[in-house]
């Protein structure tokens, strides 16, 4: 049993006779006998140490292996500016020594090493590119990993308790809202790849604020589904087993299930329309333990994709990508053929069990190989085993969240937490369904890996709410009765 899950010491020796006569009761500030305060945070953020360096030396290395494989020598100059972003990681594991002292020990190391690989690969593609100066995607990864990680700092100092975002679930709908709307607003929304979801002015400080509205709308529907669990939970009536809701109790549901739709229309974004419902549809359930929501839900979900699907095109191209991959007319249509899923699969079979090792793949012969598909691009130079090893890394890193949720000594934070935790469980299942063919490629970015600088910032944000999330949990003094 880990430090965090639990810390119990030795039964201590029974007082002795003597002892019970000249103390008839222990003083105020002592447990009654047999019950200890067992507080060992130090222990934690000791353990969250070790395991930040050997992070950092694993994302070092990496690098040095591009560059060996790709370059045959050294280059120290991103060898340097990836040792300043460890350093910045190593800040916020000292801010948490201050200000959250109980926190997950396992969090922060997990994202470091992904971040750290999903640098690794775009580097590595870069050089395949030719572009290795200060103003490739490589350097420009980095510098948005330390804002990230700057956000995720100023989260973990200025919230001290989970429970003031609480007061804030209108505000944090109504933000959410404002951020879905500004890719449609003329002049400042911006169309690439097909779909309308970021924003900027010209082709500088480009952000896709949906990233952000995910974390608003994790706050708003942990708030809202507290406050009104019991008419969505207790009230309805029985078929089949299943208790379904009054009529009256779906205004909810149907109004995320248009704000989904309307994302798949406006934005051409299936994939976010997907998080956003499968998001709110988790919380329901883990709010009300009803079935029959996730029935009712899934059912409405399918049916507007499948009205999508029928209706516009580009979800109709999707579709058939998805069906038929490799028939001349889907491979070679132009645009939305299947192109780059092909190529993608390729890739992977090139790679094989072990990979082809940093540097000696070929991933830029895949469309957008450093956001997209880096899936594909690190299945390729690290085999299947590699890619299991990442994917191990994600299920640690959610399970950890659900466990922070589950552990949550309020209901809001029990929502938020598994709430966080689902949308980069759900994120990275979309985008490696999509590359290996499970489900229609929808053209998510992977959690920490991928280029991008709104998914970096609000995936860190979401690691810094879970660890204050931890915190707080743990953030007692903890009693253990002996024997």
């Amino acid at each position: 049993m880990s430090d965090f899950d639990g810390l119990i010491g030795q039964t201590p020796s029974a007082p002795t006779p003597t002892a019970q006569a000249s103390s008839a009761q222990p003083p105020a500030s002592t447990p009654p006998a047999g019950i200890r305060r067992i507080r060992m945070p130090q222990r934690l953020r000791n353990l969250e140490f070790w395991l930040l360096l050997m992070a950092c030396l694993i994302n070092a290395a990496s690098i040095v292996l591009v560059q060996l494989g790709a370059l045959g020598r050294v280059d120290t100059q991103l060898v340097l500016l990836g040792a300043g972003l460890s350093v910045l990681v190593f800040g916020l594991h000292i801010a948490m020594r201050f200000v959250a002292r109980d926190a997950d020990p396992f969090l922060l190391p997990i994202a470091t090493v992904l971040n750290g690989l999903g640098i690794a690969m775009i580097y590595r593609i870069d050089i395949a590119d030719g572009d290795s100066g200060w103003q490739s995607a490589a350097v420009r990864q980095i510098v948005w990993s330390a804002i990230a990680i700057i956000c995720a700092i100023a989260t973990i100092l200025l919230i001290r308790n989970h429970r003031v975002l609480f007061r804030y679930t209108y505000v944090a709908g109504f933000v959410a809202i404002i951020l879905l709307m500004l890719p449609l607003v003329p002049g400042l929304g911006q169309n690439r790849g097909g779909a309308r979801v970021w924003i900027g002015i010209g082709d500088i400080a480009t952000f896709q604020p949906g990233e952000i509205a995910k974390i608003a709308l994790a706050v708003f529907f942990a708030g809202y589904l507290v406050r009104n669990r019991d008419s969505l939970s207790m009230v309805g009536k029985q078929f089949l087993g299943m208790r379904f809701p009054r009529a009256r109790d779906l205004g909810p549901l149907l109004i995320v299930w248009a704000l989904s739709m309307s994302v798949i229309v406006f934005q051409r974004d299936l994939g976010t329309a997907l998080l956003y419902f499968g998001l709110f549809l988790v919380m329901l359930y883990v709010a009300t333990s009803r079935l029959s929501w996730v029935v009712l839900g899934l059912s409405l979900f399918l049916a507007g994709a499948l009205i999508a699907s029928q209706t516009l095109d580009y979800v109709n191209n999707r579709f058939q990508n998805w069906l038929d991959p490799l028939s001349d007319a889907r491979y070679n249509a132009d645009p939305g053929g299947s192109y780059q899923l092909v190529q993608g699969l390729f890739g992977l079979a090139n790679g094989g069990l072990i990979g082809t090792g940093w540097g000696q793949g070929s991933p830029e012969l895949t469309p957008v190989p450093q956001s997209d598909y880096i899936i594909a691009s690190l299945g390729e130079e690290l085999g299947l085993a590699g890619l299991f090893a990442i994917l191990a890394l994600y299920v640690l890193l959610v399970a950890r969240g659900f466990r922070i949720g589950f552990a949550g000594q309020d209901d809001f934070g029990k929502l938020l937490g598994v709430g966080l935790a689902f949308v980069i469980a759900l994120q990275v299942f979309i985008v490696v369904g999509g590359v290996t063919r499970v489900i229609p490629l929808t053209g998510l970015t992977t959690p920490f890996l991928a280029a991008g600088g709104s998914s970096l910032v609000a995936n860190w944000i979401i690691i810094a709410l879970l660890l204050r999330l931890s915190d707080t949990v743990r953030n007692h003094p903890r009693l253990v009765i002996d024997g």
